[in-house]
């Protein structure tokens, strides 16, 4: 009866450890590293699109992909800074309409799931991206 007390305490004792360690959203991505993942299938999407790489097809690819990066782990509040330019600097110009938004959208999805990213996880990402659509549509 002595060891199944010890053995209970211990349980709670355990179970108590996991609960004050939550991850963070950064950390459940695994990190920068992980963010990278997601971005380089996010390019190779986007390279293999006929519908939206006219957008990309100027740009320097190594440069977009450091700023997608920070600019990601900043939103799931990793400790980067993003210092690059406002979205609305960036698509000034480009007319994206709503349809190739929402087709890009589709493209960072398609790249989660390349990296079996959980739904919840890709939808608590995209929650913190959907306010930043005023600032790409028709600019």
């Amino acid at each position: 009866m002595k060891s199944v007390g010890i053995f209970l305490m211990c349980l709670g004792l355990l179970s108590g450890c996991a609960n004050s360690t939550k991850l963070s959203l950064y950390q459940k991505l695994d990190g920068k590293a992980g963010i990278g993942r997601i971005v380089d299938s996010f390019i190779y999407q986007i390279g293999n699109d006929e519908q939206i790489i006219h957008y990309f097809e100027h740009s320097n690819i190594a440069h977009f992909r450091q700023g997608f990066i920070n600019h990601m782990c900043m939103l799931v509040e990793g400790p980067c800074t993003y210092d690059g330019d406002s979205m609305v600097a960036i698509h000034t110009g480009m007319h994206i309409t709503e349809k190739d938004f929402n087709h890009v959208v589709d493209l960072l999805i398609n790249a989660m799931n390349e990296q079996n990213i959980s739904h919840s996880l890709q939808n608590d990402i995209l929650s913190r991206m959907a306010p930043l659509r005023g600032e790409i549509i028709k600019m």
